[in-house]
């Protein structure tokens, strides 16, 4: 079948990267003025030629959330099923080649986990995982969503990419979003940073989200991380995949994130520095390319930045996360997958979204509102 790789096959690195770097004033002027932009416009507007219009960028992004998303910020947090790993990838905590103590939760330590959870009050739990097929596989998977789907009304997963048949398995098991991020979109560097496992598979990879969008899971999240390669360019391939994946799968709800590279055990340095007006930046030229886009930002950042982008742009935040296996209550010291920023209580993060007059959502979805259900 046809798949996202037929597009982005079309596209050059370098082309793309030029048009970015190129971009005029006259340009980014004749983007804000527009009522509706296109994929055209994005890359005009995370042009570096945009940054001394960040201000009416802002304005003109916090205007079109409120529109589409009322004053509201929907609550979730990541719950670290395992830190096993078969894949070395030169990022991240939990890569193959780190000497470190491997855990993967037991249903006794998941439910152990999920209490802490429901006490801060969240119904939003985004379960990750490291990729080891041999351990963390469908069937840990589905054992998993069953036995934690009575106690959420939403049910993410950003785990290893999957068949078609598997997707299908956990959409009927309960789950609402799949998170995949292609991590770079620049093929030829993309084996440097994934030296081992299968998700060096550059295109297997890329072809992902069609999976996903083909099982009709009801949301898919994508997002690349930021400092491996130019964030620009990065972004707008991610942005190419966001317009394909709306235009064939269009009952599907869209979202993404940031991630940004953070310490972690074993990582390497960002080769590419993005600095808070840059992903303020970023931010504001998704909103204003796509209004309906969900946007997600979580505790890698630090304090001041996420309480300051509440009113710009985004729509849901993580709280009070722990990035390793049994982090909340049965294993603290677990290895993380990176050193979260913002290490404050759902209950204080809660209060500051409604201090700038948002409400904070810990229920968006329930599986009644879905007839598959």
């Amino acid at each position: 079948m046809k798949t996202f790789k037929s597009v982005f096959d079309n596209y050059d690195w370098d082309t793309i990267k030029s048009k970015i770097y190129s971009t005029t004033t006259r340009e980014v002027e004749c983007a804000l003025a527009k009522s509706k932009r296109n994929l055209d416009d994005f890359l005009v507007l995370i042009s570096p030629a945009a940054l001394p219009y960040l201000e009416q960028m802002a304005q003109l992004a916090q205007e079109s959330t409120k529109k589409r998303f009322g004053k509201t910020i929907q609550m979730y947090a990541p719950l670290y099923l395992s830190n096993e790993c078969q894949n070395i990838c030169t990022y991240c905590g939990f890569s193959l080649n780190n000497k470190i103590k491997r855990k993967t939760l037991t249903e006794n330590e998941i439910t152990q986990e999920i209490e802490v959870l429901k006490k801060a009050g969240f119904d939003h739990v985004l379960l990750v995982t490291g990729e080891a097929n041999h351990t963390v596989n469908i069937h840990y998977f589905l054992k998993a969503i069953a036995q934690i789907k009575n106690d959420f009304s939403t049910i993410s997963a950003e785990v290893q990419p999957l068949s078609t048949e598997e997707y299908v398995q956990l959409n009927e098991g309960g789950v609402y979003s799949i998170l995949v991020y292609q991590e770079t979109y620049h093929r030829d560097v993309y084996k440097q940073y994934h030296t081992k496992g299968k998700k060096s598979n550059f295109d297997f990879r890329l072809e992902t989200p069609d999976r996903v969008g083909t099982a009709g899971i009801h949301k898919i999240g994508l997002g690349v991380l930021l400092g491996l390669e130019d964030w620009r360019t990065d972004s707008f391939f991610n942005a190419l995949h966001l317009d394909y994946l709306q235009k064939t799968y269009w009952q599907t709800k869209y979202a993404v994130s940031f991630p940004r590279l953070r310490p972690a055990e074993g990582v390497i340095e960002p080769n590419f520095i993005m600095d808070d007006a840059d992903l303020t930046q970023l931010i504001c030229a998704y909103r204003l390319w796509n209004e309906d886009l969900e946007i997600s930002m979580s505790t890698r950042e630090n304090e001041k930045f996420r309480d300051n982008i509440i009113s710009i742009g985004i729509t849901s935040m993580s709280a009070g996360s722990k990035t390793n296996p049994g982090g909340y209550v049965v294993d603290p010291q677990s290895l993380e997958q990176f050193e979260i920023s913002d290490e404050r209580s759902a209950a204080e993060i809660a209060k500051i979204i409604s201090s700038k007059g948002y409400q904070p959502v810990w229920k968006d979805w329930d599986r009644s509102y879905d007839c598959r259900f």
